[in-house]
């Protein structure tokens, strides 16, 4: 069973930059294929990005690409998102989860679902993202 952890949110001025990590428990976390999604206060969770197992696939949501960079250390156990250049409209609960599927790298397409949030698990608690105007 994977146990995901994140952490490193923070108060943030706009304009500035944060690292968190999301923290994996389990032998299998070099198999998958992890995500981060965010929910603003009042929305719904969405995408932010995406990394498929080996490291060398990415895939972000519109809003935070350029901004935003997502990487994995294997000897850590950890996926890290790093925002750059951050807005107001960035304050939001981070999560990561599992996606269930795979992503060869063989194929450097996204996976349809990639996107979606029911095709994740093992959601970790989130941490809290808040950028001053």
């Amino acid at each position: 069973q994977l146990h995901l952890v994140e952490s490193g949110g923070g108060l943030v001025q706009a304009g500035g930059s944060l690292r968190i990590s999301c923290a994996a428990s389990g032998q299998m976390f070099h198999l998958y294929v992890m995500g981060w999604f965010r929910q603003p206060p009042g929305k719904e969770r969405e995408f932010v990005a995406a990394i498929n197992a080996g490291g060398d696939l990415t895939y972000y949501n519109d809003s935070v690409k350029g901004r935003f960079t997502i990487s994995r250390e294997p000897s850590q156990n950890t996926v890290y998102l790093q925002m750059d250049s951050l807005t107001p409209e960035d304050t939001a609960k981070y999560y990561c989860a599992r996606f269930m599927t795979g992503w060869s790298r063989y194929t450097p397409e996204p996976p349809r679902t990639l996107t979606e949030a029911t095709k994740y698990t093992n959601w970790g608690q989130g941490t809290q993202v808040t950028v001053s105007s």
